[in-house]
């Protein structure tokens, strides 16, 4: 991932700073020193998106010197200081904004997931991510969802057989649709199918999937299906999930979560960086 990454953070600073950071070529002194921290300025977050910021100012400025005081997913309070650094400070200036937004965007998801592990204590199910991610940010996002404590759900389309109710329209059915993907799936590669009620969970069962994928039922029909299934097949419920429900769908019984909005709608968090001298 190293070299995409700098290609993407060396992207994102020309982006940014184009033919040159006018603002401070012509008010900060060439060559002047300062040192500054990048400070949590919300009640709590976990960190993120280290790696990416951290280059944003080597590029930069390979001089400037770099102290982080917490690591990919710990946990700050506000007022917390998540790195000290210190060179120019035209230097610091042109890195400032990329590094922050890949660390508040990134950052952001690694909190929202950790609320949602946390809101299905004590029950077994882990929560996963989706595809619904950033386009060429994937990589750094789903590491996001690692560092709230989620676990990955397949990286994309290739990884991973996921049939959907469009396959499965375009297939003949789930029956079809299972058995095909089994006869043609390389070694090992799980297959996950996609059901919609009760009786598509009986379908699948009689299929052998390694997965069903229990898609915006209710509570009561998941419970049903998770007594259905009986432990043969793990089940992920999927669909609807929100802060205020999935505890109650983790309760169910089900073995994983999946949570598009982890990564779709995961608000930024607050961190600014603040000159101290």
């Amino acid at each position: 991932m190293s070299e995409a990454l700098e290609s993407l953070v060396r992207q994102a600073l020309e982006e940014d700073i184009g033919a040159g950071d006018i603002t401070s070529r012509l008010v900060v002194p060439e060559g002047q020193l300062a040192q500054a921290e990048i400070v949590a300025k919300q009640d709590w977050l976990v960190l993120s998106g280290i790696e990416a910021a951290s280059l944003a100012f080597r590029l930069i400025d390979p001089e400037v010197k770099q102290e982080w005081l917490f690591g990919e997913g710990q946990r700050l309070s506000r007022g917390g200081v998540a790195c000290r650094l210190s060179g120019r400070s035209r230097s610091l200036l042109a890195a400032e904004r990329v590094a922050l937004n890949f660390l508040q965007r990134l950052s952001g998801i690694a909190t929202l997931t950790r609320r949602f592990v946390e809101a299905v204590r004590p029950h077994k199910a882990k929560i996963l991510d989706t595809r619904k991610t950033t386009p060429l940010l994937r990589a750094l996002e789903k590491a996001a969802v690692r560092a709230g404590g989620g676990t990955n759900h397949r990286f994309g389309l290739y990884d991973a057989i996921l049939i959907k109710d469009n396959h499965l329209a375009a297939a003949g059915g789930i029956a079809r649709a299972v058995t095909l993907a089994r006869q043609g799936a390389p070694s090992g590669m799980t297959i996950e199918v996609e059901v919609t009620d009760l009786a598509g969970v009986e379908e699948a069962l009689k299929a052998g999937p390694d997965v069903i994928m229990l898609d915006n039922m209710n509570l009561e029909m998941m419970a049903e299906a998770v007594r259905l299934v009986a432990g043969r097949v793990p089940l992920e419920a999927s669909g609807g999930v929100r802060l205020d429900n999935v505890n109650a769908v983790a309760a169910t019984g089900v073995d994983f979560v999946s949570v598009g909005a982890l990564t779709h709608s995961a608000p930024a968090v607050d961190l600014s960086l603040e000159f101290i001298s």
